[in-house]
């Protein structure tokens, strides 16, 4: 079997990070670790761009915007949904997933997309 890898190199990369604020106390903790991972693979601080929008419905709308505006190399969408009780969970995150797939189909921009979802993770990283 042939295997083709090519190495990571961020070098020269405009890269747009788009992140929900609901749930923050997990979407900071993800655009820190990405912020730092993308300084690892040699983007320059100066090229990342970060929009913080309400939740994760509305990331799509962002990174389309972003992907849509020809400045971005790439978008990087995160974002935090808790499933509770409700069915609440099932169309936000769904949804939210749904649109960023449609966002790099449509413009031919790169999306990477990070979700941390869980049952009561409030109580336990308040």
């Amino acid at each position: 079997m042939r295997t083709m890898d090519a190495p990571l190199d961020g070098t020269g990369l405009r890269i747009g990070l788009v992140a929900g604020r609901f749930n923050d106390f997990v979407s900071s903790s993800l655009v820190a670790g990405t912020r730092n991972r993308l300084v690892a693979l040699g983007v320059a601080d100066d090229d990342v761009d970060l929009v913080w929008v309400a939740g994760a419905f509305e990331v799509p709308l962002a990174a389309r915007a972003m992907a849509e505006s020809g400045r971005y190399d790439a978008v990087v969408c995160l974002g935090a949904v808790i499933r509770g009780e409700t069915p609440h969970f099932d169309y936000v995150a769904g949804e939210a997933a749904a649109g960023i797939m449609r966002v790099g189909h449509d413009t031919g921009v790169p999306r990477s997309e990070e979700r941390r979802v869980g049952k009561e993770c409030r109580s336990r990283w308040s």
